[in-house]
This record gives C-alpha cells, structure tokens and sequence, in this order.
C-alpha cells in the first residue's frame, strides 16, 4: 500500500507547465486506480490558477482531472494570492489552510506520505 500527496506547483504559462499538471493528474489516477493506495492532489502555490481552467468542460485536461477530482484539495492562502479564490469556491473544493493558511506538509510527512511535485 502506497500513500502519496501529489502537489501541482506549477501554474499554467507555459507549454511544460502543461505537461506537469497532465503528469500529476496521470499520477493521481494511477494511485486512484490501485486497490490499497492513498493519495491527495494538492493544488498549491502557481497550481491553483489550474483550478478555473480544469472545471471547465472544453479544457483538454477536464476528463482527467475529473477522474481524481474527489480526491484533490487546494492551498486557501494561494488559491487568493492567485486570484482564483472564487472560482476554487465554486467548484466546493475543499481548501487547506493548516499551517500559516497553506496546506501542512509536515502533517503529510508524519502521516508517511510520499510528496511528489509537479
């Protein structure tokens, strides 16, 4: 059994930032695939400004991200230094906000998760 919290770091500028949110969201569903293994998706940092972008229906990476979605989380603090606090609202993500309102990566380590960052 496998416990992972996959954090997308980067935001949505650029061609290779487009390839690490596909790299996460495969990640993501491939743990969510696997009998046994636990995993969160932290949107966190730059990754919040993914959020509008992959609850829309006409994104490329919708379908994928809809596949993990249950199991995906977003930094409080930086879903608002981003500008993407509304929109992380209206999609009824939960926000994390559990050491100086970011999502607490020493809770994760203690609980055994594996980090891996896109």
């Amino acid at each position: 059994m496998a416990k992972a919290a996959i954090v997308v770091l980067a935001g949505n500028e650029s061609h290779s930032d487009y390839g690490r949110v596909a790299n996460a969201l495969e990640a993501a569903k491939e743990f969510a695939e696997t009998d046994g293994d636990e995993f969160t998706l932290i949107f966190d940092g730059a990754g919040t400004q993914w959020i509008p972008e992959l609850e829309d229906e006409e994104s490329d990476y919708h379908g994928l991200y809809q596949a993990v979605r249950d199991d995906a989380v977003v930094c409080d603090y930086c879903s608002g230094a981003f500008g993407v606090s509304d929109a992380v609202a209206e999609s009824g993500l939960t926000t994390l906000d559990e050491y100086d309102g970011h999502p607490s990566i020493r809770t994760l380590v203690d609980d055994d998760y594996e980090i891996i960052t896109f």
